[in-house]
């Protein structure tokens, strides 16, 4: 779905659009370019025009250098998201030629092509259709451009380490551009010309016309998205590096300043956490759509991540969960990595049993930092680590699929029905469990010496730092033991590969606390959701309608992708979101099915819930509450009593 543009940015069709005159939020260029002369003759040379943006249409060249006659050209299948998403589906008008004229071109697979005659280099050229939004599409309308390269660019099979340069055309004159990557404005009329950077002392200064994109190899072009449009942008220092928020979306709908002192406290609480900064320069890429939108993105040296306007204006603070998450996975996905993803496929599934660790722990320390970072607090903290609880309990599949095995079938995310209750567990939910209780096994281990913090240390040093990958969930429980000076054998054996009950009590008495379980009546709907990347801006889609539950009796369908409540755009936790209401009360559902509006009023019925909470030993001693705000991140001082 085209994001809503916003009522003063719409720019008229029919305005003549020129090549890109830009302001860039980039790194420092002359630390990471080399000047022309050092440059390698593999460059391989992109060039993305945008053509027509009320058709989303864009038109992309890739000219390789010299070499074989015979080359083949691939499209990847996937990036990022564990979903293959055949990207080739929006690909038209292929076509291949070298200087003398046009050349043979075959395609050897949906997303594969093989051209001749290019022993002296040919151009390999398509046109593409972007029209899925942030953070892991690809759009381009009257509004803006968002550029997650790997659903555009093919690159040549047994070229991806070739240095590249990627100019962009077309653009409205009136735009900016924001990207981590290293790039230059250049006259117009040399576009054309360039395969390399200019001289570096034109970095930052406004020539007139053109963009030149440049990066070391295809897979840090593919990991470094493109933002084109009318964005707000700031930049601030902090501790020798530099930091880019870039925003897209109205002025209205966000606090600019509040956002910035938000990711000043994540960024400085987390590199003080890891206490490493492999990074000079990081930009923060953010859309805030009118409509559904809840999700991030992360890239070595930059996140795209998208909110919902009404999100963020209800809650200034909604961002900050995210943005803890998507930072740290700089270390912990881009330089922390299993085994089982290197080197990168773009063309088949790549499975790994290291998602609950790699995703799930992930969330795990995002909480951890917002409370060292002044935005959140023990009790919040508590109640986030209840919510998980009740989450996983609530799963009855949570009894038979193991958080190694929830890794392992992430492929199957892209099925809505695959994400039922009693289909499967989310490796984020109980990866979440897992590093907060392994972390507290760690102190215990240790006498409070060691924590979760000393394993991502042990990590970054053995693995991150070496360009070493540690082996899935054994590579992990590796770490933790070196860290513990014991054996975890059991627990993994049990709670990682297995599926027995986690005995929460037995950890959490260290820090004084146990789970305390209570019944709940609920408004239930009588249909349960799930989120599907073949829908807008992963709406969510009605999966299961109980025969006679509510939903039946006011004719909702699965496949119906419910749009909004009561006029109310969808913007997170629908299911959550229904829970909260009352049996009884009447809600109004916008559903699309087979393309067409509908709406639907549908009274709630009742369903009982079994809630977590977390709550004080009936004696807590002075160790125990010393070891929670150790665990937590609290001064002692200003522990809960």
């Amino acid at each position: 779905m085209t994001a809503t543009p916003y009522r003063g940015l719409r720019r008229r069709r029919g305005v003549a659009r020129i090549v890109l005159f830009i302001v860039c939020f980039c790194g420092t260029l002359t630390a990471q370019v080399a000047a022309p002369e050092n440059a390698e003759p593999r460059r391989v040379s992109y060039s993305i025009e945008l053509k027509d943006p009320a058709q989303h249409l864009v038109h992309v060249s890739v000219t390789v250098p010299p070499g074989g006659s015979q080359r083949d050209l691939q499209l990847p299948l996937w990036n990022a998201t564990y979903q293959v998403r055949d990207f080739a589906q929006y690909v038209t008008h292929v076509s291949a030629h070298n200087a003398k004229g046009p050349v043979a071109i075959r395609q050897m697979a949906s997303s594969a092509w093989r051209i001749w005659g290019a022993e002296n280099g040919a151009t390999f050229e398509y046109d593409e259709t972007l029209d899925l939004p942030g953070p892991f599409g690809a759009q381009f309308n009257e509004h803006h451009a968002f550029l997650n390269l790997a659903m555009v660019l093919a690159y040549p099979v047994g070229g991806r380490d070739s240095p590249i340069s990627l100019a962009i055309r077309g653009v409205s004159a009136d735009w900016k551009m924001a990207t981590p990557l290293p790039s230059v404005s250049v006259p117009k009329a040399s576009l054309h010309e360039m395969a390399e950077f200019p001289d570096p002392k034109l970095q930052g200064v406004i020539v007139g016309g053109g963009t030149l994109v440049q990066a070391a190899a295809y897979d840090r072009l593919v990991d470094s998205p493109i933002e084109l449009g009318k964005f707000q942008a700031v930049a601030f220092e902090q501790d020798g590096a530099k930091y880019s928020i870039v925003i897209d979306a109205d002025p209205a709908d966000y606090d600019l300043v509040a956002i910035t002192n938000t990711l000043r406290k994540i960024t400085a609480a987390e590199v003080v956490w890891m206490n490493n900064r492999p990074y000079d320069h990081y930009t923060f890429l953010y859309h805030f759509p009118r409509g559904p939108a809840d999700d991030g993105m992360e890239h070595a040296y930059s996140t795209a991540i998208d909110v919902s306007a009404d999100r963020v204006r209800q809650n200034p603070d909604a961002i900050a969960s995210v943005s803890a998450h998507e930072f740290f996975h700089l270390w912990n996905v881009k330089r922390i990595r299993p085994q089982s993803l290197e080197p990168v496929d773009y063309t088949r599934e790549q499975s790994t049993r290291a998602l609950w660790w790699s995703e799930g722990v992930t969330s795990t320390v995002a909480d951890l930092i917002l409370v060292r970072a002044g935005l959140s607090d023990e009790p919040r903290y508590l109640r986030s680590v209840a919510r998980e609880i009740s989450n996983l309990q609530s799963r009855p599949a949570h009894a038979w699929q193991s958080v190694e095995e929830s890794s392992l079938s992430a492929w199957l995310e892209k099925y809505p029905s695959y994400s039922s209750p009693e289909r499967s567990i989310s490796y984020y939910n109980k990866g979440y469990i897992v590093g907060m209780l392994l972390d507290l096994a760690v102190l215990d281990a240790t006498g409070g010496r060691k924590s979760l913090r000393d394993v991502f240390y042990y990590l970054n040093e053995n693995y991150a730092k070496r360009g070493r990958f540690f082996d899935d969930s054994s590579g992990i429980r590796e770490a933790v033991e070196a860290v513990a000076g014991r054996s975890f054998r059991d627990f993994f054996e049990k709670y990682v590969a297995g599926v027995e009950e986690m005995p929460y009590d037995d950890y959490f008495k260290s820090v004084g606390l146990r789970v305390e379980r209570a019944k709940a009546t609920v408004g239930d709907p009588g249909f349960t959701v799930a989120r599907s990347f073949g829908q807008p801006a992963q709406s969510p889609v009605v999966t299961n309608v109980r025969p006679d539950g509510p939903a039946a009796r006011a004719g909702v369908q699965p496949g119906d992708i419910i749009v909004a409540v009561d006029e109310r755009p969808v913007t997170g936790d629908l299911a959550a979101q229904l829970s909260a209401l009352k049996p009884g009360d009447t809600v109004k559902l916008k559903v699309t099915r087979r393309g067409q509006a509908r709406d639907i009023a549908l009274k709630l019925g009742a369903r009982e819930r079994e809630d977590y909470s977390l709550v004080d030993l009936p004696q807590v001693t002075p160790e125990q509450r010393a070891r929670r705000a150790q665990w937590i991140g609290t001064p002692a001082a200003k522990a809960a009593p």
